[in-house]
């Protein structure tokens, strides 16, 4: 009886354009207690620092509370014009009592949603962020229950919010990480409400109010997004920039001062965007290789990659890349198109990457007389 030659582990290494870096990324730390820069394309941390602990995130959460109200925004759920009303509990709670953070909203007043997310976000007010809740979810509790289930569904993993302002609770906690995430969500799905984050004062009631982001003012490429800060958590800062295509968000915690937050902040961001870049492989549907078929009624088939491949990276780790495309060989028809066939893996550095290849068109069977022909050859190699 004729043998059939087993199936073959096959490596090739694809030869890609590189360039080479003469300089070397430098160790940088910081002072903040807990820290995270990430990429908000690729949601690569490109450094860390306690950065899955979670921690006190205080005014940084009302990030969260955003996020609800831009969403129905983009929904039709809400318009701009809408008008909420000012209860005595958000009038209260909210800082007009305690001159904390707040929006100075009278008691019984209405309020436009237009003003109330710049009362959020620049004048970070905690009246305006307890006025929302309380006339989108009938309360703030029912308003934190929401937030906490749409934290889930955008992938935070490490967040539980107890209140739509951040006030101090040892139920309140998100990551650094989360943080980040939730920034770059922010600024990819909300273009035309995101620029609020980059407003420098806003007046409201006669009381003009200026944003506490330091980065705003002296970073020309900073675009947001919200500061934080109580006694137990220091000084805190969530921070975005852009520079042509890339976007990078930074959170800092536990700092001594607001100079501080900013400072480490910035120093972070600027380490980040000259020591790493993004760098484009293939994209979706692109052919990667060509795969050997046995017993098929053609000798090649092709081996598509179905999501683009966009790596954060080190800029000296760009030339030390390895990208190798792995399969059995020969693949075995009929193949249908669509099916997975084999795997691209990039190295770089010290991380590996893994995407699935699948067939780009279908493969059917040789005839009887083919598949004959087929084995004898197969045995005789």
């Amino acid at each position: 009886m004729l043998k059939l030659n087993k199936a073959k582990l096959f490596t090739a290494t694809l030869l890609l354009g590189v360039s080479n870096f003469s300089l070397n990324a430098s160790a940088i730390e910081t002072s903040a207690k807990q820290a995270v820069l990430i990429d908000a394309k690729s949601g690569y941390e490109l450094y860390s620092k306690e950065a899955h602990e979670m921690m006190a995130p205080a005014s940084m959460s009302k990030l969260m509370t955003v996020y609800m109200i831009f969403e129905r925004l983009k929904d039709g759920r809400l318009s701009l014009d809408d008008e909420f009303i000012v209860s005595e509990n958000a009038w209260s709670k909210g800082g007009a009592k305690t001159e904390s953070s707040t929006m100075y909203l009278p008691v019984h007043s209405k309020v436009k949603v237009s003003d109330l997310i710049r009362g959020i976000i620049v004048q970070s007010g905690n009246d305006a962020c307890i006025v929302a809740a309380e006339n989108i979810s009938g309360s703030e509790e029912n308003f934190v229950y929401e937030m906490n289930l749409k934290a889930k569904e955008l992938g935070l993993k490490e967040a539980h919010f107890a209140n739509a302002t951040g006030w101090p609770n040892d139920n309140h906690k998100i990551s650094p990480y989360d943080l980040a995430l939730l920034g770059s969500i922010l600024a990819e799905k909300f273009p035309e409400y995101y620029p609020v984050f980059s407003e420098k004062a806003f007046t409201y009631n006669n009381i003009k109010q200026h944003n506490r982001n330091p980065l705003i003012y002296r970073m020309p490429d900073a675009d947001g997004l919200k500061t934080g800060h109580t006694q137990d958590s220091g000084f805190g800062l969530t921070a975005s920039a852009k520079r042509g295509d890339r976007r990078l968000v930074v959170v800092v915690n536990g700092l001594k001062s607001n100079k501080e937050r900013g400072d480490e902040a910035e120093k972070l961001l600027n380490w980040g965007f000259r020591e790493f870049d993004n760098y484009h492989f293939f994209s979706a549907g692109e052919t990667v290789a060509n795969a050997e078929v046995w017993i098929g009624k053609e000798d090649l088939v092709p081996m598509i990659v179905s999501e683009d491949v966009d790596l954060t990276m080190k800029k000296l780790d760009r030339h030390k890349t390895k990208v190798s495309v792995v399969y059995n060989a020969p693949i075995k028809a009929p193949i249908k198109k669509g099916q997975k066939i084999g795997t691209l893996k990039v190295v770089t550095g010290e991380e590996i990457k893994t995407y699935d290849l699948t067939a780009g068109k279908d493969v059917a069977k040789k005839g009887i007389f083919g598949k004959i022909s087929a084995v004898i050859k197969g045995y005789l190699l």
